[in-house]
């Protein structure tokens, strides 16, 4: 969990930013599931904000699904009209399963949180990309798609791990340019005034669905950002990837045409 001692915590492992990596010539552990497939070739190794060419910004939830909060969170998003990027954490995809399926149904895209949220940076190399890897299968499972994007819990992951896992899985790294520290319980009108003041064209937008301040601000902090004539989308449509999402099968679409 994230809390008010975070900073504190995560100053006292800066020192491990530059311990944990791959050893060479080390067998990698090999995924338990089929690879992520992104439908494009792509260099993106770390994500931390999208191009400022274009008039949109990416929102993204961390640490659900919450039994409670989620739903109103989706609530909101649907009354908008609005599609959003959720990092969810595996073992919380276990437990609130439904709530995982309403998020993609309602057409949002899951990210990859690690199954537990450890500090990656303090772990070794088989220990992220089993994080990886067990979150990715039980997303798979849930709802019938691998995420395609991984965002370490807390921030915290070295550059070397950052490669391993684009090497590895083919997945980025995708971190924030906005950060309105949600964590700390600023209250709703605190969230969304830092994220308005901070919002630009290209911006991926860190928060966390596990705040109800953090909910609370969504309202009019969607409002606001669309008053300032930007457009949320998810993160592979930020990356100009083909909308994330389960597809029907050949043989589906075979059969709905005879």
């Amino acid at each position: 969990m994230i809390d008010g001692s975070r900073r504190t915590f995560l100053s006292g492992c800066a020192a491990a930013l530059l311990g944990a990596a791959a050893l060479p010539g080390r067998a990698l552990a090999q995924p338990a599931m089929p690879v992520p497939q992104v439908p494009h070739r792509h260099h993106h190794v770390r994500v931390d904000a999208g191009s400022p060419e274009h008039a949109r910004v990416a929102l993204t939830f961390d640490d659900g699904p919450h039994p409670r909060l989620t739903p109103r969170l989706l609530d909101i998003l649907r009354a908008r009209r609005v599609r959003a990027t959720f990092y969810l954490i595996g073992n919380r995809v276990r437990a609130y399963p439904l709530l995982a399926r309403r998020i993609v149904e309602e057409g949002h895209e899951i990210g990859n949180h690690t199954w537990e949220h450890p500090v990656l940076s303090r772990q070794g190399a088989d220990r992220v990309l089993r994080e990886v890897d067990r979150c990715a299968r039980i997303v798979y499972e849930t709802v019938g798609h691998v995420p395609v994007t991984m965002r370490p819990p807390y921030g915290m992951i070295t550059a070397r791990q950052a490669e391993m896992v684009f090497a590895e899985r083919n997945m980025p790294t995708v971190m924030w340019s906005v950060d309105p520290e949600d964590w700390r319980g600023p209250g709703a009108a605190a969230v969304t005034r830092r994220i308005l003041r901070a919002a630009r064209p290209g911006a991926i937008i860190l928060s966390h669905e596990i705040h109800a301040g953090t909910i609370a601000a969504m309202p009019a902090t969607i409002d606001g950002l669309l008053a300032q004539g930007l457009r949320l989308v998810p993160i592979s449509t930020m990356l100009g990837w083909e909308p994330w999402g389960p597809r029907p099968s050949p043989l589906r679409l075979a059969a709905a045409g005879t």
